[in-house]
């Protein structure tokens, strides 16, 4: 037997161990969970590991190395900055470097005020929570974060109408942190209370090159450095993205391929997965597209531009616009999206002229 036929029957029998083989695909019943086991996996555990962010990784670490001298939690810390940039890895790191246990939960999840009490009330000193989409608080719970926050202090609302009382119960002190991608979005009060605030920027190709080998190491993937490199200019400035990517270059490179992604095999892979050599992929080109040949550059509102591409207009704004705004493929202005001179280019079109090309300012 060869070492080809030996790996084929390893490769079948773990197959047959994590799921079931019908015709050319593999059923797992186990890919959600594992989906979420390698996304925990390839974050990293400590300040020191966490590449990029240079700035905000210095102001964290004396936050950090400031609370642990005085032997008390740091203030409160507010994370703001497109999705998939890594705010939520930083608020588990800003746990483990305390040594403190971590509470997760997001802002849709707490619908109440007794939602929020019942988190809080239980909390261990020091403790850190972190709450995800901080911004879609309901209001109830937000008046009761602020007394929270402040005074490690919440009020329970005993009985209905005139009869009601307030109870006062501490709560052991603790660091919120919580994240936005929407930090307009925040009520001053609440913005007001965190002692530190940092917004996270798209990455550098160079650092998203690191991400991704650190990646490829831990997945146990074959990358050249070409490779790594079409990764990392195709990831839109975002670490998330970029591990995405190279899970579905492995895969494509383990079944069309010698399983070694280069960067040949990268270029195929993601013009199979529509992702572009800007890094745009589907729903950024449609946006650019309907903008271009629909409404001939602009201006539109936003309601009516993700009406167009078929997306709610949160998507739109903050998912696609970000990065194309970045790249200078779309202009906001006061009347609407304006696509850029760069964006006829880069469908491959002839931008008007420029008396007929509508001012970023009108």
């Amino acid at each position: 037997m060869t070492d080809g036929d030996a790996l084929t029957r390893a490769e079948d029998a773990e197959i047959a161990r994590r799921g079931r083989r019908t015709g050319d695909s593999v059923v797992s019943p186990l890919a959600d969970s594992e989906e979420r086991v390698i996304e925990s996996a390839l974050r990293p555990k400590r300040l020191d590991d966490f590449v990029g962010q240079a700035r905000v990784r210095e102001q964290l670490s004396l936050l950090l190395r400031s609370a642990l001298r005085r032997g008390r939690p740091p203030d409160h810390v507010l994370l703001s900055g497109p999705p998939g940039l890594g705010k939520t890895t930083i608020a588990m790191i800003i746990a483990a470097e305390l040594g403190s246990p971590l509470r997760i939960t997001s802002g849709p999840a707490i619908e109440r005020s007794g939602d929020l009490a019942a988190v809080l009330s239980t909390l261990q000193e020091g403790e850190v929570v972190f709450i995800d989409e901080i911004h879609r608080l309901a209001r109830p719970a937000e008046e009761m974060l602020y007394l929270a926050m402040e005074d490690f202090r919440v009020d329970i609302v005993v009985g209905k109408g005139p009869g009601a009382t307030a109870i006062p119960l501490e709560i052991a002190p603790f660091t919120l942190v919580g994240a936005t991608t929407r930090a307009g979005l925040l009520p001053a009060p609440l913005r007001d209370r965190f002692g530190f605030t940092a917004h996270l920027d798209f990455y550098l190709p160079g650092e998203l090159g690191v991400i991704v080998r650190r990646s490829a190491g831990l997945l146990g993937v074959r990358i050249e450095d070409a490779g790594i490199d079409e990764l990392a200019t195709r990831s839109r400035g975002t670490p998330r993205i970029a591990n995405r990517l190279l899970r579905r270059v492995r895969d494509y490179a383990e079944v069309r391929a010698d399983g070694v992604v280069t960067r040949a095999i990268t270029r195929t892979a993601l013009e199979l997965y529509e992702v572009d050599e800007m890094g745009l992929d589907r729903l950024d080109r449609a946006v650019l597209d309907a903008l271009v040949r629909r409404f001939g550059g602009g201006p539109v509102g936003l309601s009516t531009l993700a009406v167009a591409v078929g997306e709610e207009a949160e998507t739109v704004e903050v998912v696609a616009e970000p990065f194309l705004v970045r790249h200078g493929l779309l202009a906001r202005t006061p009347r609407g999206r304006v696509a850029t001179p760069a964006a006829w280019e880069h469908l491959g079109l002839t931008p008007p002229a420029a008396q007929d090309m509508p001012t970023l300012f009108d």
